[in-house]
């Protein structure tokens, strides 16, 4: 059953110029699609047409009778007076009203109506009342707020007095508590820290409802959704799976299509060489030849081509590195760090080495700015010792940029802060997609994601073998996202980095610090190897173990160099087996290319192949290492 349905929907804020040209496509009911697109291809106006805030020129939108939606972007104006816990029992009105109206007639059956038609009301609001968890309200309210982050001495604040991410982050909880059909989510992992995002993630898994995300946030969209639409040239385009198989799938079909482009192009080129071939012949004399040869580019005229497949035009800066050859970069020594009564730290001792890439983690307030200011020498611990290798030269990017003269142009500011002289800094400003007339904007004037950029356009310059990122994918849509990990890869120095982007964290971490109830906790490993850590931590069973005396250890079995050949072996002719079933897989997806249910199902196949196919590879490296 069809719960969304957007039938070829028009819309643009310029005439000739639409942001959505002919958008179709159906949501099925239970489904969890994410939205992709650059920014401004028309995501947030689709939301917005859908929850009938803005009216499209042409087309229309579907959303099956009777069901209830939820819309995060949608923050309702309540009166001054009301508190965020208000806010919150707001999600529970209509359970409110059941519980009003029983209580109503239980006060008529205690006077002795006892009637079929009161005791059958009775009984029907007793169950939905029951069903809409009537009876344990607060401990829901609970469950969602502590989940999401929210303290209860900011549920007891205004909610008129709350800033922007914190309303946000209350209206995200009033959805989650309402009994909602759809959810509309908006950039819904924006505000919250790791450890709300991931109750978020878990929360929605279990969702039964239908869910419509945008999100820049790929780890989500990998875990969250089951099916891409991206809106691209104001039309859909559809990928029946996660963001890591949208991923791959986009790559294979950009490739397929140049493919077929390349090979129409070199037969209109044998057909044209073959047309000229003939009338310079019927030139020498044969003039029956031109015949032939007009009929040939008739032929070519008529030929259906496809259009130049075409990728987003992406930044080819890379970033300028000094080799590092000493062993400190980053020496911590018993640093503490307070403000007031308020202890956000105490008794880190760390070493960071040339090379190590180090994330920088915890949830909001834990302190992670603050100890990257103690770094960059922009605060003073309040106990202890921090400094940086004797050879080290840092570039910083802050989560908030800002410049020392805001009025000055992009150009002025390239020229001033990077010394260069107007040609270079064009040029430079150029690499970063600041072209034309956009050079002669005022800093003031830009979009948070524009200044990143403009800073990294900046600090890239510099030779540098530390590099520190607070926070760099905030403001950055995917596309950027991706640029910014594209020069990172080529950057082989040593890099610390404060960051919410799982995905950006899981590619680039060798090393994971996490600043958590006033400590910091050193893991030695990559973000999944921290996750499977993290949850032996938690395990009850491996706590318990923990607390058991130790046993004696035993020596580790060796295992012969015989015994190893015949592993390696085996998980080489197990990896060409699924190897080719992935093959198999992607054939079958071209040829059902019409047929979603077939392709839903392709796909699910596809990813639980593809995941055996990387554990199949992790296991051969053990013994092959």
């Amino acid at each position: 059953m069809t719960d969304i349905s957007v039938q070829n929907l028009r819309h643009g804020f310029e005439v000739g110029d639409n942001v959505l040209d002919g958008l179709s496509f159906e949501i099925f009911e239970g489904e969890h699609v994410g939205i992709l697109g650059r920014n401004g291809a028309g995501k947030t106006t689709l939301f917005r047409i859908i929850t009938g805030e803005i009216t499209p020129d042409d087309g229309g939108v579907i959303i099956q009778k009777n069901k209830r939606v939820g819309v995060l972007s949608q923050i309702p104006n309540y009166p001054e007076d009301m508190t965020a816990e208000d806010v919150l029992k707001t999600a529970h009105e209509r359970v409110f009203a059941i519980g009003g109206e029983m209580r109503e007639l239980e006060e008529k059956m205690s006077s002795g109506d006892v009637s079929e038609p009161t005791m059958k009301r009775y009984d029907f609001l007793s169950h939905e009342f029951d069903r809409l968890g009537g009876y344990e309200l607060e401990r829901l309210r609970d469950t969602v707020a502590n989940g999401l982050g929210i303290p209860r001495a900011q549920r007891d604040q205004l909610f008129s007095e709350l800033s922007g991410g914190e309303r946000t982050r209350m209206n995200l909880a009033r959805l989650i508590l309402e009994d909602t059909d759809i959810l509309l989510l908006d950039e819904p992992t924006n505000h919250l820290d790791m450890s709300a995002v991931a109750w978020l993630e878990n929360y929605i898994s279990h969702f039964r409802g239908t869910v419509l995300a945008i999100s820049h946030d790929r780890w989500f969209l990998d875990r969250a959704v089951s099916r891409i639409i991206e809106i691209t040239g104001g039309r859909a385009e559809f990928y029946p799976g996660s963001y890591s198989f949208y991923v791959e799938e986009k790559r294979r079909r950009y490739q397929e299509k140049l493919k077929q482009y390349e090979k129409e192009q070199s037969k209109i080129a044998q057909l044209r060489k073959a047309a000229d071939d003939l009338h310079l012949w019927a030139f020498m004399g044969n003039d029956k030849l031109h015949k032939r040869a007009f009929s040939i580019e008739k032929r070519i005229e008529k030929m259906e081509t496809v259009d130049k497949p075409q990728t987003e035009e992406r930044m080819k800066a890379r970033f300028s590195e000094t080799e590092f050859r000493a062993d400190e970069v980053l020496l911590v020594k018993n640093a503490a760090k307070s403000f007031g009564d308020r202890k956000l730290f105490s008794g880190v001792d760390l070493l960071m080495r040339g090379g190590e890439r180090v994330a920088l983690i915890g949830d909001n307030g834990t302190g992670k700015s603050t100890f990257i200011k103690l770094i960059m020498n922009e605060e003073s611990p309040d106990e202890g010792l921090i400094r940086l290798g004797p050879a080290v030269k840092t570039a910083y990017l802050p989560q908030i940029v800002s410049f020392q003269d805001e009025n000055l142009t992009v150009l002025e500011t390239m020229m001033y802060e990077a010394k260069l002289q107007m040609g270079d800094a064009r040029d430079r400003l150029g690499a970063y997609m600041f072209r034309g007339d956009d050079v002669f904007t005022k800093v003031s004037q830009l979009s948070g994601g524009e200044k990143s950029r403009l800073k990294l356009a900046i600090i890239m310059r510099s030779n540098l073998n530390l590099l520190i990122l607070d926070e760099p994918t905030n403001h950055l849509d995917i596309a950027m996202r991706e640029w910014v990990e594209d020069a990172l890869s080529d950057y082989g120095e040593a890099l610390l980095f404060v960051s919410h982007d799982r995905y950006f964290i899981s590619k680039f971490a060798t090393r994971i610090w996490e600043l958590r109830d006033g400590k910091l906790f050193d893991y030695q490993c990559g973000y999944e190897r921290y996750l499977e850590m993290k949850e032996r931590e938690a395990s009850p069973a491996l706590k318990k173990a923990k607390e058991e005396p130790a046993l004696k250890p035993q020596k580790e079995k060796r295992t012969s160099q015989f015994t190893k050949e015949k592993q390696l072996a085996r998980l080489e002719r197990e990896i060409a087996d699924i190897e080719k079933k992935l093959d198999e897989n992607e054939k079958a997806q071209e040829e059902n290319a019409s047929d979603y249910e077939k392709l839903i199902e392709l796909g699910i196949e596809w990813d639980a192949l593809h995941n055996q196919l990387s554990e199949k590879y992790m296991e051969w490296e053990g013994f092959a290492n």
